[in-house]
């Protein structure tokens, strides 16, 4: 591990590192469904569940795209949840209004919980800093746009970029440009641009890789049901965990589909801390907290009711529990011993109770 990673930062007022507990965004995208009463109880939900962050999209369908209907800017993967969308008409209704933004970030402060964003282009990323959010995100469709990149990475603050799609070079080019303006509070996410995706397809024996390879800290942004995989993910050293987020799928909404439910991210908050206080340190041997139960170990035990000079064998010598007599390797080495005193039924055996045989 490089020395980067080993450096734990802060993500405003909260260390995201190996030496924390995961840190938890609940994506909120479009599942408001251009509601502001909704969005502000999505915050209150992720805050209620456990989260320590929400996010959010800035962006608007002009910012995005343009309003055609040519090759290219309709969805024909009939596998999409989006398909036969425009995507103009697609991004309109999925757009958290820019109005709402001071809003959101205010009920979030309330519930002491984090509220930023990602930003899609300049306007956005100018519009966001008037608003002094703690981090930005980078999608994993923006990975290769390196001018965001650059100009996100002159805030200064942590850069989270998600890297579904994205080759190795194409990642070292994201991360240089960042460290290229002094900004080394990078995050990378493994991700996989599929909606919902698999856990065949996840691929989170990548995320060691990418600390070994970058010296950032690692995580995954997860569009996997159920949180089996982001809890796997923990284990493999990711110490930012994203999932989409919503009151409940059957609202329906752009996002919904592959949405976590409250109930769910409280169940990922709770498994993830888990894994991560699960995974301590390679230690060997005895702990503390174990030592009540050597006792329970098998151990050479008397089995029968013997007198001063009988002799040990299989009849009455035997690897029992308790742990209390000599360990069980030493079986071979002390049959055919003598007792050197009366040694009833459940005596446990030690070298002061044995003798040569005669």
């Amino acid at each position: 591990m490089s020395g980067t990673a080993e450096r734990n930062f802060a993500i405003a007022d909260r260390i995201v590192g190996p030496e924390h507990r995961p840190y938890l965004i609940a994506e909120m995208s479009g599942n408001h469904n251009q509601s502001l009463e909704r969005a502000l109880a999505i915050i209150d939900a992720a805050a209620q569940a456990g989260a320590d962050a929400v996010k959010l999209q800035t962006y608007t369908a002009e910012t995005m795209t343009v309003d055609v209907d040519a090759p290219g800017f309709v969805i024909t993967d009939p596998a999409s949840l989006w398909h036969g969308r425009n995507l103009y008409d697609l991004y309109d209704e999925a757009h958290t209004p820019w109005d709402w933004h001071a809003p959101l970030m205010a009920r979030a402060r309330h519930h002491g919980m984090h509220c930023f964003s990602t930003p899609f282009d300049a306007t956005a990323v100018d519009f966001l800093e008037s608003l002094d959010v703690p981090a930005y995100k980078i999608a994993s469709f923006e990975c290769t746009d390196l001018p965001l990149i650059r100009k996100v990475a002159r805030t200064g603050k942590p850069v989270i970029i998600s890297t579904g799609m994205a080759s190795l070079a194409e990642i070292d080019q994201a991360v240089r440009t960042v460290r290229g303006e002094g900004n080394d509070r990078i995050v990378l996410l493994k991700c996989t641009s599929t909606y919902p995706a698999t856990p065949e397809n996840s691929n989170i024996r990548t995320i060691p890789a990418l600390r070994a390879a970058f010296g950032t800290e690692v995580g995954l942004s997860d569009h996997t049901m159920g949180c089996g995989v982001a809890v796997a993910a923990v284990a493999l050293g990711a110490t930012v965990i994203e999932k989409h987020f919503t009151l409940a799928r059957s609202d329906g909404g752009v996002d919904s589909a592959f949405s976590l439910e409250p109930h769910e991210m409280r169940q990922l908050r709770e498994e993830t801390e888990r894994a991560w206080l699960g995974l301590g340190e390679v230690r060997f041997g005895t702990q503390k907290v174990e030592e009540g139960s050597i006792q329970f170990r098998r151990s050479l035990y008397i089995v029968a009711d013997m007198k001063a000079g009988d002799v040990l064998t299989p009849a009455n010598l035997r690897a029992i529990r308790p742990g209390h007599g000599l360990a069980p390797a030493l079986i071979d080495t002390v049959m055919g011993m003598a007792v050197a005193r009366d040694a009833p039924r459940g005596t446990p055996l030690s070298w002061d109770l044995l003798r040569p045989a005669r």
